[in-house]
């Protein structure tokens, strides 16, 4: 079993976070409450904070450099700003969180 976990190095992104369309939506209580900050045109980046200010500072930030490094990592297109009227749909959060984690029986 390979018990080694992958380094991606951090990448600074050719355009700010705060130029992506994003998504600020409450979480119910049943979520754990606060907020849920999504951008659409970033390759399913999302993350939370107790308050707006956090979700989109320090923890949106957080999520979108860590996409924007795997997105480098993989070798995949980094994608610019845009934004279309389906970025303002706000997403339903289930309160599922779900993790690709690789196969142990697969050699790597």
């Amino acid at each position: 079993m390979n018990d080694e976990v992958k380094i991606i190095p951090h990448i600074e992104p050719k355009w700010p976070v705060r130029a992506y369309a994003h998504i600020i939506s409450p979480l119910s209580a049943e979520d754990g409450g606060g907020f849920l900050i999504t951008l659409p045109r970033s390759s399913g980046c999302m993350s939370d904070g107790e308050t707006e200010a956090e979700a989109v500072g320090k923890n949106g930030r957080d999520a979108f450099n860590a996409v924007i490094s795997a997105l480098h990592d993989m070798g995949r297109e980094i994608p610019a700003p845009s934004f279309s009227p389906e970025d303002a749909t706000a997403p339903s959060a289930s309160g599922k969180f779900v993790a690709r984690v690789p196969n142990p029986s697969t050699p790597s």
